[in-house]
């Protein structure tokens, strides 16, 4: 069971990703139509989403790219209401997703949800302003995500003598979160 349950819920996932992709390829495009073939080749869906995201890639990573993707951001915060969702999600992607980035600066140990259980979150940055001066102390912003999709979580604020900051690294911290705790950090 121990090799053929983790063999089998892979495979099922990345047939349901492979099928997925192929589905949202339109009719014309489809690898029947293109080569004249009465059979559907798997996978042609996921190709394309590759050669699109290198060729996305490639456009918006020169400078007359970037202009342009300039350009594109600012005609899509013009739509009310579209705005908010983009610029949420365009930056919470980019802080999860841009590995040059360091908004997650430490792994912590924090009380939360109350006084007695414990969860490990992540230090976004220390905080000076007006809360700060309410408390009377050094406050820093943590950041804490939800098992098992880190995408979604909470973020607090804490004195900086309630959160304990731990050895392990961010990296092994997001292992443990995203296994609910299968996976030990080593």
């Amino acid at each position: 069971m121990l090799f053929w349950v983790p063999l089998g819920l892979s495979i099922l996932v990345i047939k349901f990703f492979v099928n997925l992709l192929d589905g949202i390829i339109p009719e014309q495009y489809q690898s029947k139509i293109l080569l004249g073939l009465d059979l559907n080749i798997p996978g042609t869906g996921m190709i394309l989403v590759l050669i699109i995201i290198l060729f996305t890639g490639a456009l918006v990573s020169n400078f007359i790219g970037q202009k342009l993707f300039t350009l594109w951001e600012k005609v899509l915060h013009k739509i009310p209401g579209f705005r908010n969702i983009y610029s949420s999600i365009r930056q919470l992607s980019s802080t999860i997703l841009n590995s040059s980035n360091d908004s997650f600066k430490t792994a912590v140990l924090v009380e939360y949800p109350r006084r007695g259980m414990w969860t490990i979150a992540f230090q976004t940055g220390s905080y000076s302003g007006e809360v700060g001066e309410i408390i009377g102390e050094e406050i820093m912003n943590i950041y804490v995500p939800t098992t098992p999709n880190p995408t979604s979580g909470f973020f607090i604020m804490l004195p900086r003598k309630e959160v304990i900051e731990l050895k392990m690294s961010v990296d092994a911290a997001f292992k443990l979160i995203i296994s609910t705790g299968v996976v030990a950090p080593k």
